[in-house]
């Protein structure tokens, strides 16, 4: 039995991941695209006592996300936004806030699936323990090969593409059936 999927990723894997810059991940993150977490020991906000899972704003700790590289290694929170809250809160104690680096930086691995949904962007393959996906592309690529053994191939791309979308639809009762550009990249 496998391990199930992520459910986060670092700064840094999603940079590699989109090959993008992490001034970019910072400012898609400051636009409300996806929200950047890290996890807290209790800290006191005014009368209240708040720990574990916040949401940053990347806009405090700017200096961490310079493009050149040149900035800090780590950047001090003052303000932090519990999970499942709109407002944002002081930190009162400790006085000077919190240290956070960008390696104690995560993203919900839900929110770095519909981000790369909502762009159109082709998610890396990967495999192994962790790896997500919705489909099953081992199972697939088993009853293409018997497919291929009993009946040789079909006349034309299109019709392969077809009878393996099919074969997803048949999987899942027709609720997760990758388009046709996924199918021809696998």
């Amino acid at each position: 039995m496998g391990l199930p999927p992520r459910v986060y990723f670092t700064l840094h894997e999603v940079t590699a991941r989109w090959g993008c810059n992490i001034a970019d991940v910072a400012g898609w993150a400051d636009a409300g695209r996806f929200r950047i977490l890290t996890g807290i020991p209790a800290v006191r906000c005014g009368e209240e006592v708040i720990a574990g899972k916040v949401v940053l704003s990347p806009m405090e700790l700017l200096p961490l996300f310079r493009r050149c590289g040149t900035g800090p290694t780590e950047g001090v929170m003052r303000r932090i936004q519990p999970l499942g809250r709109q407002e944002w809160l002081l930190i009162t104690d400790p006085v000077g806030g919190l240290a956070v680096t960008i390696s104690d930086m995560l993203i919900l691995a839900e929110e770095v699936h519909a981000f790369e949904e909502e762009n159109e962007m082709v998610r890396r393959v990967t495999s192994g323990p962790g790896a997500t996906t919705p489909y099953d592309w081992d199972g697939m690529m088993v009853a293409l090969i018997h497919r291929i053994h009993e009946q040789g191939l079909p006349a034309t791309q299109a019709e392969l593409i077809a009878e393996m979308q099919d074969w997803f639809a048949d999987q899942s009762d027709g609720r997760k059936i990758p388009d046709s550009r996924s199918v021809r990249r696998r």
